[in-house]
């Protein structure tokens, strides 16, 4: 599902106009991504967004086969709420 179709389809279940429902869609990412900063963030029946730390690695080049040193960062996390499991069984 791209951006748009999630758009006019929360403005159909919403019944309200797709610019309205954008503006909600924007803020409503714009907030979790900035939370996300400070740590998780948790949506009841939906699941949890944590950032976790990948550790430095080494790494092999399939084309080369050559080791190559993958440098440490941050990457985001999402578990699935029970509910969110259940519903999708």
């Amino acid at each position: 599902m791209t951006k748009k179709e999630l758009v006019a389809a929360v403005a159909e279940k919403a019944g309200v106009a797709a610019p309205v429902a954008a503006k909600v869609y924007e803020a409503a990412f714009a907030v979790i991504a900035e939370e996300m900063r400070n740590g998780a963030v948790r949506v009841d029946g939906f699941g949890t967004f944590k950032v976790a730390e990948r550790a430095e690695r080494m790494a092999k080049n399939p084309k080369t086969g050559e080791m190559v040193k993958v440098p440490a960062k941050k990457a985001v996390t999402f578990k699935p709420a029970q509910a969110l499991k259940d519903s999708i069984q």
